[in-house]
C-alpha cells in the first residue's frame, strides 16, 4: 500500500479582468510577495515586470551558439582549404575568407536558433505535463476568460491564511489553496 502525501504549493485568486490581475500583481509585489506568477488567456503588456520577472538567460544562450555556429563554420572551410587540402589555384590564397561568408553565416544562424529554442525549452522546464495549479479545478478558465494569481508557498511572507485574506481584499473572486500532490 502506498502512501499519498499532499503539500501546499500556494495560494491562488482568480480576477475577472486584466486590470484587476494588473492591480493585484503590482500590490502583491508592493506587500513583498517575491514568488508569484500569472496565468492569463492573453499576454497583457507590463504584467511580467508587476511579478517580478527577472532577467533571462536565453540572449546569452542564444549568443553563445551563434558564436560557436559562425566558428565553426569558418573554422571547418580554413581547416579544409589551408591545412587538410591545401590547392593552389592560379594564386589565389589558402584562407580566402569572403568565400567563407556564406557558410559562416548558415552556421551562425543555425547555432543560435538551435540554442535558443534549446535554452528556452530548458529554462521553462518543459515539458511540464503536471503542475500543481492543474489540481485547482476552476483554473480550467485560464485559457479561456479568466485570470490567476498565484502567491507561491516557498515564499518567506507566505501565511495561508494571510495570504488568502490579502488576496481576498485585492477583490479576487475565488481564492483557493494549491495542493501539490505526491
Amino acid at each position: 500500500m502506498t502512501e499519498h502525501h499532499t503539500h501546499l504549493h500556494g495560494v491562488m485568486g482568480e480576477f475577472e479582468t486584466p486590470e484587476q490581475l494588473m492591480a493585484a500583481a503590482k500590490k502583491a509585489r508592493d506587500a513583498g510577495y517575491k514568488h508569484i506568477d500569472a496565468y492569463t488567456p492573453f499576454p497583457i503588456e507590463g504584467l511580467s515586470e508587476a511579478i517580478g520577472f527577472r532577467w533571462t538567460a536565453v540572449p546569452l544562450i542564444t549568443l553563445i551558439g551563434g558564436l560557436g555556429g559562425g566558428l565553426t563554420g569558418f573554422g571547418l572551410q580554413y581547416w579544409c582549404s589551408a591545412i587538410s587540402y591545401p590547392m593552389n589555384i592560379a594564386g589565389r590564397p589558402l584562407n580566402s575568407w569572403p568565400a567563407f561568408i556564406p557558410v559562416t553565416f548558415e552556421l551562425t544562424v543555425l547555432g543560435a536558433s538551435i540554442f535558443a529554442v534549446v535554452g528556452m525549452i530548458a529554462l521553462n522546464k518543459l515539458p511540464q505535463p503536471y503542475h500543481p495549479v492543474f489540481n485547482v479545478e476552476r483554473f480550467a478558465k485560464a485559457s479561456t476568460d479568466r485570470f490567476f494569481l498565484l502567491i507561491e508557498a516557498r515564499d518567506a511572507k507566505f501565511d495561508l491564511a494571510g495570504s488568502a485574506r490579502f488576496l481576498q481584499e485585492l477583490s479576487a473572486q475565488h481564492v483557493t489553496e494549491v495542493k501539490d500532490e505526491e
